[in-house]
Formats: C-alpha cells, sequence, structure tokens
C-alpha cells in the first residue's frame, strides 16, 4: 500500500472523531485539582487533533486562553472549525517539538511517544511560566507478562512501551520530579473506541482495501485493550521541574 493511499485511508476513517486517543474531561479536573492555576492560566494542548481536550482545558481555567497545536492540516482545521469563535482559544498548525510562548500547563494526551519522554519534557521546559507544570498520558504496561496478544500488539504499534517505573524513570532523567500519577479510566478508552467502532460500521460496506485493512487493524486495536485492559493502558503524569 503506498503511503498516499494509507493517509488517504486514515483520514476518511478518522474524519469528524471527536478524540484521536483515550480520554475524558475528569482527566484534566484531576491533573487542575493537584495544581494551583491562576483563573487566568496560559494553558497549551500539544498535538491536539481535533481538540477534544479544548473544552475540559477551558473549564480549569475559567478566564484563561488554550493555544492548541497540531502539526496535522486535517486536524487542525477541524478543531479550527469548533473553536473558530471562541475567543480564549487559538489553533495553530505547528510542530510539538517547538512549543512557542510560556504556559502555567502543557497538556499532552498520548502523543509523547513521538518524541520520547524524557526528550519532550526537556524540549518543553523552556515553554513552562515559573510553577508551570506539564500533564501528559503515555502508553504503560501494568504487567511484567503481558499475554502474547498484547505484546504482538504493542511491539508494533510502540516497542519502546515502559511500565509504570520506567516511565518515572525517564521523568527523573529529564529533571522533573511527580506530582501525581494516576491509569486512565476504561471510560476514557471507551470515549475514543465507541465512536470509531461506529465508524467502522458506517464505512465498511463500501471500503477499499486500503481502508478495510485499517478498520482491521484498529478493530484488533479495540478487542485487545477490551479483552487485556488489565494488562496495560495509559499512565497520566503530572509533573514539575525540580
Amino acid at each position: 500500500m503506498s503511503s498516499e493511499a494509507a493517509m488517504e485511508a486514515f483520514f476518511k476513517l478518522h474524519r469528524d472523531l471527536p478524540r484521536e486517543g483515550p480520554g475524558e474531561a475528569q482527566d484534566l479536573a484531576w491533573a487542575a485539582s493537584l495544581l494551583d492555576l491562576p483563573n487566568r492560566a496560559r494553558l497549551a494542548d500539544v498535538a491536539c487533533g481535533p481538540g477534544g481536550d479544548i473544552a475540559a482545558l477551558l473549564n480549569i481555567a475559567p478566564e484563561g486562553h488554550v493555544t492548541a497545536l497540531d502539526a496535522t492540516p486535517h486536524f487542525v482545521e477541524a478543531a479550527r472549525a469548533m473553536w473558530r469563535e471562541h475567543d480564549r482559544v487559538t489553533v495553530l498548525k505547528a510542530d510539538m517539538k517547538v512549543i512557542a510562548n510560556r504556559y502555567d500547563l502543557i497538556w499532552c494526551a498520548g502523543a509523547v511517544y513521538f518524541m520520547g519522554v524524557e526528550a519532550a519534557l526537556r524540549a518543553w521546559r523552556k515553554s513552562l511560566l515559573p510553577d508551570g507544570a506539564i500533564a501528559f498520558s503515555e502508553a504503560c504496561w501494568f504487567t511484567d507478562e503481558p499475554s502474547a496478544r498484547a505484546k504482538a500488539l504493542w511491539d508494533r504499534e510502540y516497542p519502546a512501551m515502559q511500565d509504570t517505573a520506567g516511565i518515572t524513570a525517564q521523568i527523573t532523567a529529564a529533571g522533573y520530579e511527580v506530582v501525581d500519577q494516576r491509569r486512565l479510566s476504561d471510560a476514557a478508552w471507551e470515549a475514543y473506541f465507541t465512536p470509531l467502532d461506529a465508524r467502522i460500521a458506517a464505512l465498511r460496506t463500501k471500503a477499499d482495501a486500503a481502508l478495510r485493512a485499517l478498520m482491521d487493524e484498529a478493530e484488533e486495536e479495540a478487542a485487545c485493550w477490551r479483552a487485556h485492559h488489565d494488562e496495560y493502558g495509559y499512565l497520566l503524569s503530572v509533573v514539575r521541574p525540580t
């Protein structure tokens, strides 16, 4: 399959999905409860996708401003369409490796792996205001002995995936301390998989070969998590520079 066909299939499948990965508003509410954010906090949503976390970010800083950024034009357009008329939101097409301005909170849902935990935290340190923090979710093993099915999935998707101790070690190596950590809930995962299931069902009968292959992969990802969610998930970490 050509890269062009693969990208076309990806955006056809993911068009109009509310999220690009597991998450829910309670994740941000919990992170904010650990921090003394000002009402006018400056918040960054890094690799924002279609903007599924922007509303929750606005809620944790009632007079604050959210700068949402993503490098993918498709997602930038979707987020802009949703938030164009909101004066407390700016959506930028930008690389997550280069965050302009400085923020009270940098939020990154499920995308730190593009850079690596340690590299991302080091790069973003200069973009934090005094007393600023970073909150990010990262794929994480919750067992030392994963099933063959789960191991095969993640060996393909993210072979560098760590357990909680491994993620914490990367945080420390980057010069940060952990404020707190918790696992994303089952509801957070279903907030991603349930709309994706519906999208697959709507497209399946008329899908071409490229789209069918992608949908098969997505269905296996969801089925594997539903069968083995005690073995892996996302770890949400709230961290500050030491």
